[in-house]
């Protein structure tokens, strides 16, 4: 048992002891609410980063969007933008987006189109008809549409093309092989220059689709009168064109037949036609010689290029329009001084991206949405505004090497 003396001594320790104890238990809580604060300080950064204004440009139309979000799918959803499956969307939906970005946005639509007479359904992102036409592979200057290239592209309307084609005119003893882009035999004959008479006979209908290589047989109405009307076949002239590879013909003028009036005097006995005469006879209209652009430029067709290079790539995807090894060995030289080939290449200065240097490079969104790290992507695009601003490779590099840029 403690004696007095302990117990009063156990009772002046007691105080001490608890303090001893109560400090911990301060630090304890300090560190609490530090962790707490840190905890709320850290909370606030990352929502305050998930924030970001960005541009997002729909159909064409700029519009600036503040939003949360760490994907490019995330910041349209929480700025209201909706997008489905047909539509394009640039950079893609699950790519990182950072503040100050811009997103390109095109709503697919379902557009009948008709080419030459055959129909078809497609989805489309294009803006314009022009760009619709693009997307279908045609060139554009060797194409009548039914509407202007500059004119939007309507949901419900119709879009006609009709492509460039040669169209044997068998007439007035002759054969004429006009070409033209006219969407009907109709058309087809007033662009060559042909004048039917009242009762002339057209193996085809008038108002058939014009197609290539399409033979038109023209027969004549027998006249009683004196005045005869007769087509005037056109001649073709070659040009050399150095902007072309060595045996490239293109027709750079189509040629139109002209018109011959002549007059006739005629002897009648018993109501039949004895004798005819040439009265007068004149050319009426001129005919219009047609010019063919023959190639002379001397390209090395004997390319190599790294298996399974972007390279590879593009002298496939080229020869699958046709486009043989003298015209890869153009896109070669052209795209080896534009941007070597690299997919990331850009023009901090005039914002060319790409290989082929699109400007800007959204444009290639038009093809797919991977625009910024797909080859095929890029090569397509490249590809199309080749064919419809220059028609080759040969020719693109041709204006590259005169001007500077194509």
């Amino acid at each position: 048992m403690a004696t007095p003396a302990e117990s009063a001594e156990h009772a002046r320790l007691r105080p001490a002891t608890s303090h001893r104890t109560e400090r911990p238990s301060r630090l304890v809580r300090l560190g609490a609410q530090a962790a707490v604060l840190l905890l709320a300080a850290g909370t606030t950064t990352a929502f305050v980063g998930l924030h970001k204004t960005v541009t997002v440009e729909v159909d064409g139309q700029p519009v600036e969007v503040n939003a949360f979000g760490r994907t490019v799918g995330q910041v349209l959803a929480s700025g209201d933008i909706t997008v489905g499956e047909h539509d394009l969307v640039a950079p893609a939906l699950g790519e990182q987006v950072r503040d100050g970005a811009e997103i390109v946005v095109r709503h697919g639509r379902q557009i009948d189109v008709e080419v030459d007479g055959e129909q078809q359904t497609v989805w489309t992102t294009a803006l314009t008809v022009g760009e619709a036409v693009d997307e279908l592979g045609l060139r554009d200057s060797d194409t009548l549409t039914s509407a202007s290239r500059s004119s939007a592209v309507e949901r419900d309307a119709v879009l006609r093309v009709s492509t460039q084609k040669t169209i044997h005119l068998a007439v007035d003893g002759q054969v004429i092989d006009g070409v033209t882009s006219a969407g009907t035999v109709r058309d087809a004959l007033r662009d060559i220059g042909l004048v039917l008479n009242e009762d002339d006979r057209v193996s085809v209908p008038l108002d058939a689709t014009a197609t290539d290589g399409l033979v038109v047989m023209v027969t004549r109405a027998a006249t009683s009168g004196e005045t005869v009307t007769e087509a005037i076949p056109f001649e073709e002239q070659e040009v050399e064109d150095p902007t072309l590879a060595n045996g490239t013909r293109k027709v750079d003028t189509a040629g139109k037949a002209g018109v011959r009036t002549t007059t006739y005097s005629t002897a009648v006995i018993g109501g039949a036609v004895v004798e005819r005469q040439v009265v007068a006879s004149a050319v009426t209209t001129e005919p219009v010689t047609q010019i063919v652009k023959v190639g002379t430029m001397e390209v090395s067709a004997d390319v190599t290029v790294t298996p399974g290079s972007a390279q590879e790539l593009g002298k496939t995807m080229a020869a699958e329009r046709g486009w043989g090894d003298d015209q890869f060995a153009c896109l070669l030289q052209l795209w080896n001084k534009e941007s070597g080939w690299r997919i990331d290449a850009e023009n901090t200065s005039s914002g060319a991206y790409g290989i082929p240097q699109a400007l800007p490079g959204s444009k290639m969104a038009s093809i797919a949405a991977d625009w910024r790290t797909n080859p095929a992507t890029q090569i397509t695009w490249g590809l199309n505004y080749i064919a419809g601003r220059y028609s080759t490779p040969c020719g693109a590099w041709s204006s590259f090497q005169s001007k500077g840029w194509y």
